[in-house]
């Protein structure tokens, strides 16, 4: 059944991620057990908390060292997710409402990305009309004929949002006060936590030291400020005291948008224009393809774009050429993409990543009446994807037609009219059954 929408009502801005619920993430996983082995195994289930805050939580209510939790990714913060950490040498126990852990067993190495398999959404997709529906049913056919360009979404790209920047430019450049400053004294304009106020005194006293900081979070910086009240000037050692992952995060950052930039050339190089279309997001502008010749598109399926780094080499020129434009647009080259001030402790790594996409299992849920925007439909997608790709892509794909990201203050707003308090998670095992929950209905599928 489908309930028309309110006179003058047009699409334009659907929705995801109103509540923790309307997005979920289910990690598969593997890794070898090992009944004495030094790593214990959990599986995280989380809401409202990246992954790093939420690793921060742990190690910091049991005392851990830095670099004792492993983990195989990082999950979206907004949604409700699961995924496995393993804790050096310890056993914890964590049962709140926004985060729970399950001990799954032992294993005798750290986690990397090796450990998953795949990630299986549920995604509730609301402020829908009754004219979308139409559209939605091409979408759904060219996804799954032509596949999803593999880019990186808006969160990787939070520290635009935030007002930080790349700061991996900074460091490029070789101006790590520059670096440190946006890391530490950036006090993002849409955050209200203690950690903002933090940020927020830094940048009002900078260089001030030995001043004491009137609040708790300040914590997080005292390997950093330890530092500096030893040698004022010292910000490489300085930014050296940033969690190992976090600085790799930093440069990963720079490489998806420069990833992003060249497969966007490389697109402009293989097609028409007629066959694209653009879409904005966080970091500039999106193209994907509606259309492409058979020698095209088989090219796009078996074909890799490189993450640069100083020793990428290309096998394919029309490849080479889009990664140079990238580049040149940011006036480097690939032999500028080094630090020399610490060139084993930050470095861009050479990765080959796939162009395209196909989300394995995709099921479209009937249309239903949305209970949180007047007047308007939802309906629930669900699907796989192989780890590192991004939910948040397959949906802007399917509903490119009426999908506008919303502001920050857009979202804050939408999440404070709805004056709910958060749940305890349910068990792990009722959300794999819920994943793609059966709804009433003529289903859409595709496998």
């Amino acid at each position: 059944m489908v309930f028309p929408p309110r006179s003058g009502v047009k699409g334009g801005n659907v929705r995801i991620k109103q509540r923790p619920e309307d997005f979920r993430v289910t990690e598969s996983f593997r890794f070898r057990p090992s009944s004495r082995g030094r790593y214990r195994v959990y599986l995280m289930d989380k809401q409202k908390l990246s992954t790093f805050e939420a690793v921060d939580q742990i190690r910091q209510r049991f005392g851990l060292p830095r670099g004792s939790i492993s983990f195989c990714g990082l999950k979206d913060k907004q949604g409700r997710t699961e995924q496995l950490i393993a804790v050096d040498g310890e056993e914890v126990e964590m049962q709140e409402p926004r985060l729970r852990l399950k001990y799954l067993g032992r294993t005798d190495e750290p986690l990397t990305a090796a450990n998953t398999t795949s990630n299986r959404f549920s995604v509730t997709v609301r402020a829908l009309t009754e004219q979308d529906l139409g559209p939605l049913n091409q979408s759904v056919a060219e996804v799954s004929r032509l596949g999803v360009v593999n880019y990186f979404d808006s969160q990787r790209f939070g520290s635009l949002k935030h007002g930080q920047g790349f700061i991996a430019k900074d460091l490029i450049r070789g101006d790590f006060e520059a670096a440190l400053r946006n890391y530490l004294a950036k006090p993002s304009p849409l955050d209200h936590s203690e950690d903002a106020k933090v940020k927020a005194f830094w940048g009002k006293h900078w260089g001030e030291w030995h001043r004491r900081v009137p609040f708790e979070a300040n914590r997080k910086y005292q390997r950093i400020l330890r530092v500096l009240r030893e040698n004022p000037t010292d910000f490489v050692s300085a930014f050296l005291e940033i969690e190992r992952n976090y600085r790799a995060l930093i440069l990963f950052t720079y490489q998806s948008f420069l990833w992003n930039e060249g497969v966007r050339r490389l697109l402009q190089l293989l097609l028409p224009r007629e066959h694209l279309f653009p879409h904005p997001y966080q970091a500039g502008t999106l193209l994907f393809h509606r259309d492409a010749s058979p020698e095209v598109l088989d090219f796009l399926r078996n074909a890799t774009f490189p993450l640069l780094a100083p020793d990428s080499s290309f096998r394919d020129e029309r490849i080479e050429k889009a990664a140079q434009w990238a580049l040149g647009r940011e006036k480097l080259t690939l032999a500028s993409l080094r630090i020399a001030q610490a060139p084993k402790l930050l470095f861009f790594k050479h990765e080959e990543r796939p162009i395209l996409v196909y989300p394995e299992k995709l099921v479209v849920g009937r249309a239903q009446r949305d209970e949180l925007n007047r007047d308007r439909l939802k309906l629930n997608v669900a699907f796989t994807l192989p780890p590192g790709s991004y939910a948040t892509l397959v949906i802007r794909r399917l509903f490119h037609f009426c999908y506008r990201e919303e502001s920050a203050q857009e979202i804050t707003a939408a999440r404070a009219s709805l004056r709910e308090p958060l749940q305890p998670p349910a068990r792990s095992i009722q959300d794999r059954r819920k994943i793609a929950p059966a709804q009433r209905g003529r289903r859409i599928k595709f496998s």
